[in-house]
């Protein structure tokens, strides 16, 4: 069964850091372009960054370019969204996606049930 899971969200505080893990079973990352997106309530799903299967090329949302940084692993079949310096603004529910093309621009057919980040005080 292909599945992704997403885990690390949380509640941390303005500033603050945390690394959200996508792990795959089912089926192998490393023919995948692996993107990572977030939805608030009553708002469209965004893309946030994205990382592909070839050379490690990555993408950055200009609100998280500097801050977020994507890594794969592809020994654990995991992918990392580390982010750092948090804002408030930051809170969402994070996904990751696979994309079977590898080229970052979809379609992404398979996604994680979603983790939720809320950055407060």
């Amino acid at each position: 069964q292909v599945q992704l899971v997403e885990s690390g969200g949380g509640l941390v505080q303005p500033g603050g850091s945390l690394r959200l893990s996508c792990a795959a079973s089912g089926f192998t990352l490393d023919y995948y372009a692996i993107g990572w997106f977030r939805q608030v309530p009553g708002k469209e799903r965004v893309g946030v960054s994205c990382i592909n299967n070839n050379d490690g090329s990555t993408y950055y949302a200009d609100s998280v370019k500097g801050r977020f940084t994507i890594s794969r692993d592809n020994a654990k079949n995991t992918v990392y969204l580390q982010m750092n310096s948090l804002k408030a603004e930051d809170t969402a529910v994070y996904y990751c996606a696979a994309d079977p093309t590898g080229s970052m621009k979809g379609p992404y057919d398979y996604w994680g049930q979603g983790t939720q980040v809320t950055v407060s005080s």
